[in-house]
């Protein structure tokens, strides 16, 4: 699993970069080495970069960047992702309809 498929919420473990060059020696530096653990904070809209906080710091990584991390779960996703549905927002139709009548 990569760390762009974490959700919200949820804790992981690095297992590897994959990227190279550059940017994989820079998340390295950051703290994106074997072992480290973390939590994603939040996450963008339109798939935009994630909030990671890893070894007492919060990151905005880039979801391309973080698709080249592997990562294993901490714990029970599970709950994570049924309250992320849960309280996912829902425009109302009725308040729109009310608005264009005026």
């Amino acid at each position: 699993m990569f760390l762009s498929d974490v959700p919200k919420g949820a804790s992981f473990t690095v297992a590897k970069v994959t990227l190279g060059k550059e940017v994989g020696k820079r998340l390295a530096d950051m703290g994106f080495t074997a072992g480290a653990e973390g939590a994603v904070v939040r996450v963008g809209f339109f798939h935009g970069p994630l909030q990671v906080r890893i070894r007492g710091y919060d990151i905005l990584i880039r979801r391309f960047e973080a698709a080249g991390i592997e990562v294993e779960p901490v714990g029970d996703w599970s709950a994570v992702r049924d309250a992320a549905r849960l309280f996912v927002r829902r425009k109302s139709s009725a308040g729109l309809r009310g608005a264009q009548r005026e």
